[in-house]
């Protein structure tokens, strides 16, 4: 009994050893080998897709030297002599991964590969090297500007056997074809579009026109960089759009009338703002006593024997007035200030231009008595305006505005003009003074009779005449005026735009 449980446990054991050696066999990694030539002055580098150990082995040490970088998963392959060896690479694991062949080569190619490198070793998608004893460059050129300046340097090395092994990557023809929707946007047609169809380019959308076809298509056309056939086309590197376009046109037409556009118009604001203030001050002194009588005189003289008489005829009686001296000041400051705005809308380009009026009429008498006759003062607002919509929405107005109004309460009434005529060139929605005027003026009166507080006067057929006679005054005055017109132009779609806005005005003056 003991025997046969000795067996089965020895039976056990072998197939749980037999299982366990089995799982791993199977998951150990795989070896991988490849093969690589290194020429001697000109490090390459190769890219490790697994963590590998640093302990590397080297089959002969005297040709071949590693840089490690085990950071970025590279290792940098130096050749110190021609010659074959290998390198074998483990994981972290300590299993063998990754088996090199190197080839050092001492040819002088290996300078031929540095210089490619120096020129266009730069460029997006390209590979430069040796293989099997021939230095090649290889990739796909994905910007479409780098094509022309890789073949330009080969052309240059074209005597020294290199291996063309470029293609081009599907990548740059997705770039075109974008670079082909922008243009066609810009030049208006934004009903065709470009897009990608088994390496080809496929123009589609609806035009109104034969010549709109035709222009798209060489919108396209013109984009295209030169092709790179591929390896299967056989010689001849490029292919130019004549010899096999890869521009397929597939825009249909639907000619039909295209709508007239409508013009545009534009809403012409002007305002004029008129201030004015005006500042007197007067001040007199006048004393001139007065003294007379209806029936009786003072007379005093000398006679003729050389004495002094006095005579006299009824009683003597005199009055004297004017006794007190006579003061006259006054100060007088008035302010105004006039604004009148007016709107109107016209049609761009239109050479009529457009015309706003208000006028106010005043009636009064002119002369006296038989002389009289009725006459009026008209005063307000003319407007009239032209106007061009330009690009950048600028616009360029022709201006005539007349603005008059009336100065003070005086009858008859006068009356002041304002006028501008212009020519000139504004943004939508901005405003800007396009004239005024500022006018000052003072002036100081001494003595001036006008300002006399008590003039003299005759009573009867009897001049009166004061006894003394002591008059000053002084009469300043400053008056200030200005004006200024301001234009504001403004692009709508139609006459009704703003509408709202001039009602809400009208309401609020309710």
């Amino acid at each position: 009994m003991a025997a046969r449980i000795l067996f089965f446990s020895f039976f056990l054991l072998q197939n749980i050893f037999a299982q366990d050696t089995s799982t791993l066999a199977t998951n150990s990694p795989t070896l991988q080998e490849k093969e690589i030539e290194v020429a001697m002055g000109i490090d390459t580098i190769e890219k490790i897709e697994f963590d590998y150990n640093t302990k590397i082995s080297i089959g002969n040490e005297q040709f071949l030297k590693l840089v490690l970088v085990p950071g970025k998963r590279e290792i940098v392959f130096k050749g110190l002599k021609p010659g074959r060896t290998t390198v074998t690479l483990r994981d972290n694991l300590g299993d063998v991964r990754l088996r090199y062949v190197v080839v050092v080569t001492a040819s002088g190619k290996s300078s031929i590969v540095s210089e490619l490198r120096e020129l266009i070793g730069d460029v997006e998608g390209i590979e430069i090297g040796i293989k099997g004893g021939q230095v090649y460059v290889g990739g796909e050129l994905v910007v479409p500007d780098d094509i022309g300046r890789v073949y330009q340097v080969l052309n240059l090395y074209k005597d020294k056997g290199i291996l063309d092994l470029i293609e081009g990557s599907p990548q740059t023809q997705r770039i075109v074809a974008r670079r082909m929707n922008e243009e066609l946007a810009r030049n208006n047609l934004k009903e065709v579009s470009v897009r990608i169809v088994n390496k080809k380019y496929w123009l589609e959308g609806v035009v109104s026109n034969k010549e709109k076809k035709t222009v798209a298509f060489d919108i396209a056309k013109s984009l295209l960089p030169p092709r790179i056939k591929t390896k299967a086309s056989g010689e001849g590197r490029f292919e130019t759009p004549e010899e096999g376009s890869p521009i397929e046109n597939f825009i249909a037409i639907n000619e039909k009338k295209e709508p007239v556009e409508i013009p545009k118009m534009v809403k012409v604001t002007a305002q004029f703002v008129e201030l004015a203030k005006n500042y007197s001050k007067a001040f007199a002194f006048k004393w001139a006593p007065l003294m007379g009588e209806d029936n009786s005189t003072i007379s005093t003289g000398q006679n003729s024997s050389g004495g002094v008489t006095t005579t006299s005829s009824g009683a003597l009686s005199a009055t004297i007035s004017n006794l007190f001296p006579k003061l006259n000041s006054a100060k007088v400051a008035g302010y105004a200030r006039t604004i009148q705005s007016g709107m109107v809308i016209v049609r761009n380009n239109f050479q009529q231009g457009a015309k706003l009026s208000k006028q106010t009429t005043i009636p009064f008498a002119l002369g006296s008595g038989d002389f009289t006759k009725a006459t009026e003062a008209k005063f307000g607002l003319n407007l009239s305006v032209t106007a061009e919509i330009l690009e950048q929405e600028k616009i360029q107005m022709g201006v005539d505005l007349t603005v008059s109004t009336t100065v003070g309460s005086s009858n008859p009434p006068v009356t002041t003009q304002n006028n501008v005529n212009t020519n000139l060139i504004l943004k939508s929605k901005e405003s800007a003074a396009i004239g005024g005027i500022v006018q000052n003026s003072s002036s100081t009166d001494y003595d001036n009779p006008t300002n006399d507080p008590a003039p003299l006067r005759s009573t009867g057929n009897n001049p009166t005449s004061p006894l003394f006679r002591l008059f000053r005054a002084k009469d300043y005055k400053i008056s200030k005026s200005q004006y200024v017109v301001f234009i504001t132009p403004e692009i709508i779609e139609s006459a009704s735009a703003g509408t709202e806005e001039i009602q809400k005005k009208f309401r609020r003056r309710e």
